[in-house]
């Protein structure tokens, strides 16, 4: 069950998303939804909700009767008691500061715009997404220290997104003197937090917030070409990093055809 702590102060949103959320499956299970109007309400609820019984995930509205900081004031909340919560902004104000300090700044999630197209399935997929990455995050080899991923002698910074290699900086194999592009530092972390089990073209879409339905397994490939000529460069063993991922280490095929895993290097 996905238990939902949803803040939001207009009510035509929550008549029209309630029902989506409750019939969605998120995790496999069926959903359970606390909705508050107020920030006030909704911080009260924190304060006495016992630890070891808080939601799974949240959605929180950003400016709530005419407060811009309404929802940062929850998300603060929240993150204080439980830290590793995964919290979406659900908002209409997207493309302004407020989206930029959610992210930026307070340690959000994700940042949804109330207004695009398909917004229903939209939202279902990136809760999903947000919710299959925290239940990964604490099972696999890979660890999170403050604002470093790690797995062996692989570090990311998660502010600048630097991927680092026995600490040597990954740059576009193309190019030495630009860093790697943002796409497949993206796919990197994905696999990284994710490891040992393989994930598929969809599942790497959902991870990057695209279109599963448009997003191609040879494009998902060729990324992958890319990061490991990246680590080519800077990897320095007995063998190339290629020949690494041939002998079932890094960067390897998954078990699905179109999927791929992280396997930390030993």
């Amino acid at each position: 069950m996905a238990k939902i702590f949803w803040v939001e102060d207009q009510s035509h949103w929550i008549d029209k998303f309630k029902d989506i959320l409750l019939q969605s499956d998120l995790d496999g299970n069926k959903n359970e939804i606390e909705i508050y109007k107020y920030s006030e309400a909704a911080r009260q609820q924190i304060s006495l909700t016992p630890q070891d019984q808080g939601p799974d995930i949240a959605l929180l509205d950003a400016n709530m009767n005419g407060n811009d900081q309404a929802g940062f004031q929850v998300s603060t909340a929240l993150l204080k008691k439980w830290p590793e919560l995964p919290i979406i902004f659900f908002s209409e104000h997207s493309g302004t500061g407020i989206e930029k300090d959610a992210l930026a700044v307070h340690q959000v999630t994700d940042f949804i715009a109330k207004h695009q197209n398909n917004i229903e399935e939209v939202l279902c997929w990136r809760l999903r997404a947000a919710l299959r990455q925290k239940a990964v995050r604490g099972q696999i080899g890979a660890s999170i220290e403050s604002n470093i991923l790690s797995s062996g002698d692989l570090r990311m910074d998660l502010d600048s997104w630097e991927v680092y290699w026995d600490g040597v900086k990954l740059m576009n194999p193309d190019n030495p003197k630009r860093p790697l592009a943002p796409t497949p530092r993206k796919i990197l972390r994905c696999l990284v937090e994710r490891s040992p089990r393989p994930v598929t073209t969809a599942q790497i879409a959902e991870c990057m917030d695209v279109d599963p339905d448009t997003y191609s397994s040879a494009t998902y490939r060729q990324h992958i070409k890319t990061l490991r000529r990246a680590f080519d460069v800077v990897y320095d063993g007995p063998s190339s990093f290629v020949e690494v991922c041939k002998d079932g280490q890094g960067i390897v095929n998954g078990g699905e055809q179109g999927s791929y895993a992280w396997v930390k290097i030993s």
